[in-house]
């Protein structure tokens, strides 16, 4: 694979990690009653799409095995969700430990 094309998929990587973590975020704010303008959500759930649809148009068209597509395309799912769930799971133990049962 040639230095361009790694570097495009670490870009569409980091650009869907920071929305994913960042839509988190916000719903999670949102059921805080913490506000959020829909302007930033939209913004949030586009980000969203757009990096998972250009991760999807550059597997298509990319010269690899559909094996390693497969394994591109699991490992981008699997890293959202691995940040947001280190995300969520951080919010959750500061809740704790500050909620009035745990002091």
């Amino acid at each position: 694979m040639q230095l361009n094309e790694k570097v495009y998929y670490f870009t569409v990587l980091l650009y869907g990690l920071f929305a994913a973590v960042s839509l988190q975020k916000s719903v999670r704010d949102r059921l805080e009653d913490i506000p959020v303008t829909g302007l930033y959500f939209g913004i949030c759930w586009l980000s969203l799409t757009i990096a998972a649809l250009l991760l999807g148009v550059g597997l298509y068209n990319a010269t690899l095995a559909l094996s390693e597509k497969g394994f591109y395309g699991m490992a981008f799912i699997l890293a959202l969700f691995g940040a947001i769930a280190v995300q969520k799971n951080t919010r959750d133990l500061n809740a704790a430990r500050n909620s009035p049962e745990m002091r």
